[in-house]
């Protein structure tokens, strides 16, 4: 049987790629979709497919397509009709002029999970075998499609679902700024690469494109500019400029028809702009797609139409247009991590423009740049609250008198932030309360809702930051109750409560998180470690397990899964994880440490001494290689050189149980003076029944009896479970 693979045709030109592509003996075809973003922009490959299996996986199974409507709707908006929205947030409702607050550069790779899974539960109903799925022309694909196709290309098993995905013969470029997937390394290390055949005919190659007859300049918009054939893009250019522009025009109309949303943001936004009003209905139609993909966190995408756009328009012809081209470019690139690219921008806006608003919103996006996005050598925060104040300064000017308000507490709750960065939390504190109640007085309960909850959001983070999580919880609980579907509340206020010592209601609102966003690993993460503190290794090995399904290099993930593998006896699974994480890192001294434990647990008390000796080389200062040394040396008889290795884990660290474990080797030696100074230190960090009982001992070789009785005393009344012990030193005492 042939063995399962994933593929990746490189070659240059369409023809060649599907000859390649049709040598390649593939299972069944579950679709075929092209990638160009000139059809349909972000997402063109995503949404055709989609478009293609959601009716049928409706009927399949319902249930799986209502647990990933945020991924699906996202992506794919002509699906609304069939698809409902069941976790809308105050983010995605916010209407134009109030939208404050945009999602994260990394929500796009939360999709990309989402969508996975989505396909591999589908695929898994259909239940006949393995499927192949083709995407066509990916290195023309906006970077969401690419960062899906990564995705899948890792994630899926090439046995359910072959991927071949076609492209030029340069590989596809990864796009700058954040992002943790790419698609040029997963071609190149999940596919088998495939080419052109061996001794392609020139001649044959051009004789079968004389065969299809002469081409006109047409046929490239038809295609909506889509191929690479070189006779069609020459006949395209050599048509009149008049007749090429009213031929734009009758193939956008002729898809506005079609009714589909997500041609707006390719091919009819592309026809617009090269028709015969650029400046006028190709503005309008890129100004829709921008704000657009702006809303949805499609960053690459708005800085390609806000160039576009920028061609089209002027600060003196369109001002509107040109200010949103300008500005949504600048908050993307701040975004994507490119703010550098940013300030030029601004800086231009404010030698172009006269007007208040645009002054007031580039002085407010400076001072973020200085305080936040810039690299921490290049913040100024000084300078950040000098831009910061003089756009509060143009907000006053606003002539109506809410909004007024509104922008003079959008403004001055930058100035909270400015704060937060320079460490002054308390003033930070009263500018929040003062502009939460500011606005309480001035809008009504519905206006501006989606600023008035992120108000209230930043003072329960200022809340944490200052030791108070009560009054933290209780500012997320009041914005849960107004925005009840937006997960970082519950993934927020989950950390506070594991804080305040409540697990499950901690755990809760993991699951809860998890439940109203596409996948995003911190969270599994966090409940991982509810689920370990609160007994359940099983699960919570299982959510660590996921967490690196999702992120391969999360390294506390790979990290905790270990511990608590060689914790439940699952010693190979445990050598898995290890040795994962040590080829990817082989001077990691956590992972040598735990080499070290699980070689301790297996009875290789050599090997384990030398992964530890490892671990202290690639780190002098990890305490608990020294601690987990001193130990076996404990075990081996070794007291001096257990002594030596837990005290310096003791220098290095304030964990309880290595004092303990020292105070037990100066015991045995008959050090009880040095045993008893650890103790008393461990009692004060956490009263321990273990640790006091050592402590009676220690005193009972002291001489001191009457206080070891008082220690014997507290252990009883602690732990009734503890008498056996306590009795067994009886004799000791009544000899002391």
């Amino acid at each position: 049987m042939a063995e399962h693979r994933h593929h990746w045709v490189r070659t240059a030109g369409a023809a060649a790629r599907a000859d390649a592509r049709e040598r390649l003996g593939l299972p069944p075809l579950l679709a075929a979709v092209n990638a160009d973003r000139r059809l349909r922009g972000p997402y063109t490959a995503v949404g055709s497919l989609l478009r293609a299996i959601v009716p049928d996986a409706l009927a399949r199974c319902p249930e799986t397509v209502t647990g990933h409507d945020i991924e699906i709707l996202s992506t794919t908006p002509e699906l609304r009709a069939l698809v409902p929205a069941t976790r809308e947030t105050l983010t995605s409702l916010a209407v134009p002029r109030e939208r404050t607050r945009f999602y994260s550069a990394l929500r796009t790779l939360r999709i990309a999970h989402g969508l996975v899974e989505f396909l591999e539960a589908y695929l898994r109903v259909l239940d006949s075998g393995p499927r192949t799925l083709v995407v066509d022309d990916a290195h023309r694909a906006d970077p969401t499609d690419a960062e899906f196709l990564a995705v899948l290309l890792r994630r899926i098993d090439p046995a359910l679902l072959t991927v071949v995905v076609t492209t030029g013969s340069e590989p596809p470029r990864r796009p700058a700024g954040l992002g943790g997937e790419d698609l040029p390394t997963a071609l190149a290390t999940r596919c088998a690469q495939s080419g052109p055949a061996e001794h392609p005919d020139p001649a044959a190659e051009q004789s079968a494109l004389a065969a299809g007859g002469p081409v006109s300049g047409r046929e490239h918009i038809d295609r909506d500019g889509v191929g690479d054939r070189p006779d069609v893009l020459a006949a395209y250019l050599a048509l009149p400029s008049d007749e090429r522009a009213r031929l734009h025009d009758l193939r956008r109309a002729e898809l506005e028809t079609a009714g589909e949303s997500s041609l707006r943001l390719g091919a009819i936004a592309w026809h617009a702009e090269h028709g015969s009003d650029p400046s006028g209905a190709g503005a309008d139609v890129l100004r829709h797609a921008l704000d657009h993909c702006m809303d949805l966190g499609y960053y690459h995408a708005v800085l390609d139409l806000g160039e576009r756009g920028r061609r089209l328009v002027t600060h003196e012809s369109h001002p509107d247009h040109w200010w949103a081209f300008t500005t949504k470019m600048t908050t993307s690139y701040a975004a994507l991590g490119l703010a550098d690219e940013a300030l030029p921008l601004y800086d231009e806006a404010r030698a172009l423009s006269s007007s208040p608003e645009v002054h007031m919103q580039a002085a407010y996006a400076t001072a973020m740049l200085h305080t936040r996005h810039f690299e921490a050598d290049r913040r100024d925060h000084q300078l950040a609250r000098s831009w910061v104040n003089q756009a509060i300064a143009f907000a006053k000017w606003h002539p109506e008198p809410k909004e007024r308000e509104a922008r003079v507490v959008f403004n001055r709750n930058g100035l909270a932030l400015i704060e937060v960065h320079q460490g002054r939390l308390d003033e930070a504190l009263s500018l929040l309360d003062a502009c939460i109640a500011r606005l309480d007085e001035t809008l009504e309960d519905h206006e501006h809702a989606l600023h008035r909850s992120v108000l209230r959001y930043n003072r329960a983070q200022v809340y944490a930051g200052l030791g108070r999580p009560a009054e933290a919880v209780a500012d997320y609980t009041a914005v849960i109750e107004c925005d009840p579907n937006y997960a970082e509340y519950y993934f927020d206020r989950g950390m506070l409560w594991r804080e305040l010592g409540d697990p499950e209601r901690a755990l809760a609102d993991y699951d809860r998180a998890i439940r109203l966003s596409p996948p995003f690993p911190e969270a599994y993460f966090n409940r991982a470690d509810v689920l370990a503190e609160m007994g359940d290794t099983e699960a919570a090995a299982a959510d660590f397990g996921y967490v690196l399904q999702l992120d391969p290099e999360f390294a506390d993930a790979r990290l905790n899964r270990a511990a608590l593998l060689i914790e439940s006896g699952r010693y190979p699974a445990a050598r898995t994880e290890i040795e994962t994480g040590l080829a990817a890192d082989p001077d990691s001294a956590q992972l040598l440490s735990l080499k070290g434990q699980l070689l301790a647990a297996e009875g290789e008390a050599t090997a384990a001494a030398a992964a530890w000796d490892a671990a202290l080389a690639a780190d002098p200062e990890y305490a608990q290689a020294w601690a987990l040394r001193g130990e076996l040396r404990y075990q081996e008889g070794d007291l001096d050189g257990a002594g030596t290795d837990l005290a310096r884990a003791v220098e290095l660290s304030d964990d309880p149980g290595m004092r303990f474990n020292l105070a037990v080797v100066h015991h045995d030696a008959g050090r009880y003076g040095d045993a008893l100074p650890l103790l008393d230190e461990v009692l004060g960090a956490v009263e321990d029944v273990d640790a006091r009982l050592q402590r009676a001992r220690c005193l009972i070789g002291l001489d001191r009896a009457d206080t070891a009785r008082q220690d014997l005393l507290a252990c009883l009344a602690a732990d009734p479970d503890a008498a056996e012990q306590v009795y067994a030193l009886m004799p000791e005492l009544a000899g002391a």
